[in-house]
């Protein structure tokens, strides 16, 4: 994602190292290598569909958006996890992300009982540990917006950084993530040392560099980022119709909230859904990648 960082991106390899093979989990469903799809949740009750589509920007670097759609049955429970992986000087965290953040959470003691404290556990010890394999994992970062949908009745959404996610609730759009922007968060940031520059022509950005206060990895900003995500519970009842989850190309300067929700409402099929939105960003001069899942409750 150009816009995040001014610095050059480092391009993709396709030679996997030997860490990598050691830490890679296969179970994800789907990467940036896969550019479409959709699925449902064999659950008779309780029905979730989705679909999502990816699309490489034209900014100048190899694709560095990464997302996860796939169902799991756990403890007697149907688990959607979605999520979108936005990655910045290189692909290696984001990668790292798809693979393993999942897990992580759901490996958390207290996911059952205190979902909002085993996701935030999870967000942070999963940075710590890619700061200290950082030799391994580059010195980029990602955004990060993870949805878990359990038994098709409760929603987890969680993020760090500017991917959004959006409900349509009785064909209102609701935003329930937080754009995590460095103007935002000023006063943290230079409280931890650092600052924000707002050049003309430019956004804001920390120390000069990286257009978002918080993500995963960076290890050279780190002490002035943070990884805290924000986390939010949606019980799905019937005036919840879907859940759009996109990263910062569908979005910034280039579609309102509930223009998307309006885009998607008539659009029963989520992966034509997913298409539509990325392909209005497209036509709208959305240069960077776009990355999009439709998450459709109750059909």
């Amino acid at each position: 994602m150009m816009s995040k960082h001014p610095a050059a991106s480092v391009s993709r390899s396709n030679n996997s190292t030997g860490f990598f093979s050691k830490i890679k989990n296969s179970t994800c469903f789907s990467s940036s290598s896969s550019d479409t799809g959709k699925g449902r949740s064999k659950s008779s009750s309780n029905k979730v569909s989705h679909g999502y589509h990816l699309v490489e920007g034209q900014s100048g670097h190899d694709m560095e958006d990464y997302l996860v759609a796939e169902y799991r049955k756990k403890k007697n429970h149907v688990l959607g996890l979605f999520a979108i992986f936005d990655g910045h000087l290189g692909d290696r965290v984001p990668t790292y992300l798809k693979d393993n953040l999942f897990n992580n959470i759901l490996e958390e003691s207290n996911f059952w009982k205190d979902p909002k404290a085993a996701i935030t556990n999870a967000y942070r010890s999963t940075d710590q540990f890619i700061l200290e394999n950082s030799m391994q994992l580059g010195p980029g970062g990602s955004t990060a917006v993870t949805a878990i949908v359990i038994d098709g009745k409760d929603l987890w959404v969680a993020n760090v950084g500017d991917s959004r996610a959006v409900v349509c609730e009785r064909g209102s759009a609701n935003q329930i993530t937080v754009d995590h922007e460095p103007h935002a968060e000023r006063r943290r940031i230079e409280k931890q040392g650092g600052f924000v520059t707002s050049l003309p022509g430019d956004v804001p950005r920390v120390n000069g560099q990286l257009a978002v206060a918080r993500a995963f990895g960076d290890q050279s900003l780190k002490a002035h980022l943070s990884s805290e995500p924000d986390v939010r519970h949606v019980p799905i009842d019937p005036s919840i119709e879907f859940l759009i989850l996109a990263s910062d190309g569908l979005w910034k300067q280039v579609m309102k909230n509930q223009e998307a929700v309006d885009l998607v409402k008539p659009i029963k099929d989520p992966q034509a859904a997913a298409k539509r939105l990325t392909t209005e960003a497209l036509a709208r001069k959305s240069k960077d990648d776009i990355s999009c899942i439709v998450i459709r409750f109750g059909q």
